[in-house]
């Protein structure tokens, strides 16, 4: 069994490096996207704090700046500040998206035009809330006193 601290592979956890990656998709580059931003800073302490991380800084800077982490996001390392070892919880990334980057849609977006032909089989919208408030009423619009 794997604890965060240490960062050891384990099924259930999967690799330190993966994880770190998914929290700065899920945690900074997602949100960044739905909002139109062009660049998004990262700073690793934070990551690592995101985590529940100890000791694990210099891997979670390692993570960040892999080609395969910028590569799969879509992602232009800009610039990497802090001190010069760059392996600090003070180290800032910033990257930038380039036309490459994946673009993400809020799940809801997914779900419109769902029910049209649901509605186009009962005669379009109109139709069916007719129906319903003439089953909840008891009386169609425009009627003055209910249908036998």
């Amino acid at each position: 069994m794997q604890t965060r601290s240490t960062g050891r592979s384990d099924p259930e956890w999967g690799g330190l490096s993966d994880s770190v990656r998914e929290y700065v998709r899920e945690h900074y580059l997602e949100p960044a996207l739905s909002r139109g931003q062009v660049t998004v800073r990262v700073v690793a302490g934070d990551v690592h704090r995101g985590l529940g991380l100890t000791g694990r800084v210099p891997s979670v800077c390692s993570a960040l700046k892999k080609q395969s982490f910028l590569a799969a996001n879509g992602l232009r390392l800009e610039k990497v500040e802090g001190p010069p070892s760059k392996q600090s919880t003070t180290v800032v990334y910033t990257y930038s998206f380039t036309s490459g980057a994946p673009k993400r849609t809020h799940p809801f977006w997914s779900l419109r035009g769902a029910a049209k032909d649901v509605f186009r089989e009962i005669g379009g919208g109109e139709a069916f809330l007719a129906a319903e408030r003439k089953s909840f009423f008891g009386v169609a619009q425009g009627e003055k006193e209910p249908r036998p």
